[in-house]
């Protein structure tokens, strides 16, 4: 049976494609707000993190009421990093926008989920955004998502996918790119049209796969699926099934539906709606929640595994607590072992010797999101360099974890991007070269990718758009080497002066300006030569009884170098730390005393 009052459909895209203005148009558009209401622009990119970074980082469900049918909208994230959130919440919908900029068409993060999608057997509305941009070229833009479709290994059916033309920051879509209606009422017609409802036998046994948790910290964890089959009710005594074969008994004590940009309590759902349950104390990714009398298999969800780890630590530092308020090894662990309730992408757990908690993730920026709610929430604390997992297969080979990176960059500089690559450990798999632009495919190791971004955008002066994301484990491809240059390192603990400064800058590039609070084994510079060394910045001017026969020069420094989250965790090497504050981000050595520095080296 068909539950046609119902649509549920993911929408995908690349990063800054549109997606999230197009989810808020369809909510404009479905009269989802008042008149008279305000209502900030990316209303679903509701975290603080989100809207300044303009990525989507968690994925979420909303709902509007067009023409008497619930469409259940997934807003996904475009990043790569963010990747184990796409490929659960597809299992939920029955039908995909895929989003693609009318300039810049198909990029390499719409392969990624694209892909995915595909495999799942989704119907894809094709929706060309963008399209009052200068340059903007709609019709080429559909013909390079039927070539990368073709490529996917699409069928007949999907390959025959509408397309609708859009400008979301301007509220209309149009079937025709020069047909001039200006609403967004064609979009909603079309997945009504396009967009199969959802298959369901509602006198079934109740069934329903948890694709994604939330946490409340009244409620509890709360299960979101979509009901495969039956009715659910609240107080309902169900079976919960483990993805590992275990099962136990277990009440719904709440069911709810998502209604426009919240949920909405109910005291039954029926099959084929995206629903959250609460009551379910362990719920995880993949859980079955099912009949008693007659259980209901269902396939497993994988979710993919962390491929690179970090370890955080209480803050060594000797000017700890100066600028956040949280700095106990305990409320560390705790603040962590509360994420790992909610966050399922992560694996977080405790090190063996207890010093730190180890969180792995998809990457770089996937774990220096976490870090950076935490420093806004007032913690304190100190961490690694991301280190990648490493698996080892039934032979006893060490294996490590490999990416897919795709570079577009002017060909000018297509001979540098290469040789930078090659040093990183990439292998080229692919060059397409036209008149202005080279798109490059390599292979690449995780651990080459640190810092990569930064060097390939300097030999390209800013030009080129590199993305990657994780393939396989492959065989371990031996040593890497790391940052060539060596740090000018703090010998004593005070204030940074301007005259110091002066001096050190010509041997190097300086993190800090006058007055910073520095301290000894804290990384104030980059030396332009190997090899650390070890400076003074609180040397001042000693000044003589007399005047200078010359009046003094006046002093000029150049702007400090500052980190962001990212790039200071990619800059260090294994002996240094990266210190997190809420106010500041600071680079030290791991042994804060050079005594101790040299007699490690000598072991």
């Amino acid at each position: 049976m068909k539950q046609e009052n119902i649509r549920n459909v993911a929408i995908i895209a690349h990063v800054d494609h549109g997606k999230t203005t197009m989810v808020d148009r369809l909510l404009f558009a479905a009269n989802v707000f008042r008149s008279n209401q305000q209502v900030e622009e990316r209303v679903l990119d509701s975290n603080d993190q989100e809207r300044e970074r303009g990525i989507t980082i968690l994925s979420k469900n909303i709902s509007v009421q067009y023409k008497d049918t619930k469409i259940n909208v997934i807003d996904t994230p475009g990043h790569a990093d963010f990747g184990g959130e796409v490929e659960r919440v597809l299992n939920m919908a029955d039908g995909a926008l895929l989003i693609v900029d009318a300039y810049e068409g198909p990029k390499p993060q719409t392969r990624f989920v694209l892909s995915h999608a595909l495999e799942l057997g989704l119907r894809i509305v094709v929706v060309v955004n963008k399209i009052d941009r200068p340059n903007a070229d709609p019709h080429a833009a559909v013909d390079k998502v039927f070539d990368l479709m073709v490529e996917l290994g699409a069928n007949d059916e999907q390959l025959d996918f509408p397309v609708v033309y859009a400008s979301a920051v301007n509220g209309y879509a149009r079937f025709d790119p020069e047909d001039g209606n200006m609403d967004m009422i064609p979009l909603l017609d079309t997945i009504l049209k396009e967009i199969p409802a959802p298959e369901v036998e509602i006198d079934a046994p109740v069934a329903l796969q948890v694709c994604t948790i939330d946490h409340s910290s009244y409620e509890g964890r709360i299960g979101i699926g979509r009901l495969h089959s039956g009715v659910m009710h609240e107080k309902e005594l169900v079976l919960v099934k483990k993805a590992d074969g275990s099962e136990y008994n277990a009440q719904v004590r709440k069911v709810y539906t998502f209604e426009n940009l919240g949920k909405n309590e109910v005291p039954e759902a029926q099959a084929g709606d995206i629903i959250a349950v609460i009551g379910i104390e362990d719920a995880d990714i993949g859980d079955i929640i099912t009949d008693r009398e007659n259980p209901v298999e269902l396939d497993p969800i994988a979710v993919e595994e962390p491929t690179m780890a970090v370890v955080f630590e209480a803050s060594t530092s000797p000017i700890v607590g100066r600028e956040g308020d949280i700095v106990g090894a305990r409320q560390l662990k705790e603040r962590l072992m509360r994420e790992k309730e909610s966050n399922i992408s992560m694996r977080i757990e405790e090190t063996e010797d207890h010093s730190g908690v180890r969180v792995a993730g998809r990457g770089v920026l996937h774990l220096s999101v976490l870090m950076e709610t935490m420093r806004r929430e007032g913690f304190e604390f100190q961490v690694g360099r991301p280190q990648v997992v490493y698996k080892v297969d039934e032979n006893g080979n060490k294996l490590e974890p490999i990416e897919e990176a795709t570079v577009d960059v002017p060909n000018d500089y297509a001979g540098k991007v290469i040789e930078v690559m090659g040093t990183a450990g990439g292998i080229m798999e692919d060059m397409v070269t036209d008149e202005v632009a080279t798109h490059l495919t390599f292979r690449i190791p995780s651990r080459g990718t640190m810092g990569l971004k930064t060097r390939v955008l300097n030999v390209s002066h800013g030009e080129a758009i590199l993305f990657h994301h994780f393939r396989e484990y492959g065989p371990y491809s031996g040593e890497m080497t790391g940052r060539k240059n060596g740090g000018m390192i703090a010998m004593s603990t005070g204030k940074a002066v301007a005259y110091a400064l002066d001096t050190l800058q010509e041997r190097g590039r300086l993190f800090v300006g006058p007055g910073d609070e520095c301290y000894e084994g804290m990384i104030v510079g980059e030396s332009a030569k190997e090899g650390d060394m070890v400076v003074n910045v609180e040397k001042a001017k000693s000044l003589g009884n007399q005047r200078s026969s010359s009046a003094d020069k006046a002093i000029q420094l150049t702007p400090p170098i500052t980190f962001t989250l990212e790039e200071a965790l990619e800059y260090i090497e294994d002996d240094e730390l990266v210190e997190v504050t809420p106010q500041s981000i600071r680079l030290r050595k791991r042994l804060l005393s050079a005594v101790d520095r040299r007699k490690a080296n000598k072991k």
